[in-house]
């Protein structure tokens, strides 16, 4: 259990359709609060399965599950190292764009009927501004990613690149997975319902509401650029040594991982 202050409490500019998480920065990790249901249980289980795929230890941002007191008020969520080095910044597409260009990328995007061509746009401006021509490839892994954990809260101000003290552009480690899993249970996906049926309503925000759609389009553009390695029994182990939440909850979550791993198996050794 971690106690944390005011003084810790941190105001984020990131915009989520889910509403904004209380989150703080103490000793050089930050915290974040569950709002809408097991968000804190979603980031740990996915970013521990993500460090059992090709990425590099430091594509990862990795969270681990905590137990919070603020305020007299007890918090189920997560924390996670900061990953940025001293004097680089992070900052999102959308602001990246909006600095660049004076307009929003996500309204730009969404002006173009094509899903082909709103991905290609935004791969497009954000290596023009940035110079990382490899930007294409990190779209595939994100979406890819997303698709698989059903990640339905993915939008330009939660993708990101890293700026370093000489104003380069870096690739940004992938972070943000706490509405996967069908962590909302407060309003879209109460945890007195089947949970397979709820699957099939989980849409994505990122250029289309298709999880698969977009999948293809990015494996047509960019190729297929991660491969997981992780097993059921892999994911059954990490989710029961979790220490903080109910057994309810890590059942429904177990069984959406392994519903995903089969429907997703053509993306593992």
């Amino acid at each position: 259990m971690t106690e944390l202050f005011e003084q810790d409490r941190k105001t984020d500019n990131r915009q989520s359709s889910k509403g904004n998480q209380l989150k703080w920065y103490n000793g050089n990790t930050w915290y974040k609060a569950d709002y809408t249901g097991y968000e804190g249980l979603a980031e740990y289980m996915v970013s521990h399965l993500l460090v059992l795929s090709d990425l590099k230890k430091n594509d990862v941002c990795l969270y681990d599950t905590e137990q919070i007191r603020y305020k007299k008020n007890m918090f189920h969520g997560c924390k996670s190292t900061n990953f940025l080095s001293d004097g680089w910044q992070l900052i999102t597409l959308e602001r990246l764009f909006k600095n660049f260009f004076g307009e929003s990328l996500m309204t730009s995007m969404y002006k173009i009927t094509s899903y082909e061509e709103r991905i290609k746009f935004m791969v497009d401006q954000i290596i023009r501004i940035t110079g990382l021509t490899d930007f294409g490839k990190y779209v595939s892994r994100l979406i890819t990613i997303d698709a698989l954990f059903l990640n339905e809260d993915r939008h330009t101000h939660n993708i990101a690149v890293l700026i370093d003290s000489y104003n380069q552009f870096h690739y940004c480690p992938f972070f943000d997975h706490g509405a996967s899993l069908l962590s909302d249970t407060s309003m879209d996906y109460p945890l007195n319902q089947e949970v397979y049926p709820l699957m099939n309503e989980v849409k994505s925000k990122t250029f289309c509401s298709s999880f698969d759609e977009q999948l293809d389009i990015v494996e047509k553009l960019y190729g297929r650029q991660i491969t997981f390695r992780f097993t059921k029994q892999e994911v059954h182990r990490l989710i029961m040594s979790e220490p903080y939440y109910p057994i309810e909850i890590k059942n429904r979550a177990e069984d959406i991982l392994l519903y995903q791993m089969k429907k997703y198996a053509y993306l593992f050794l």
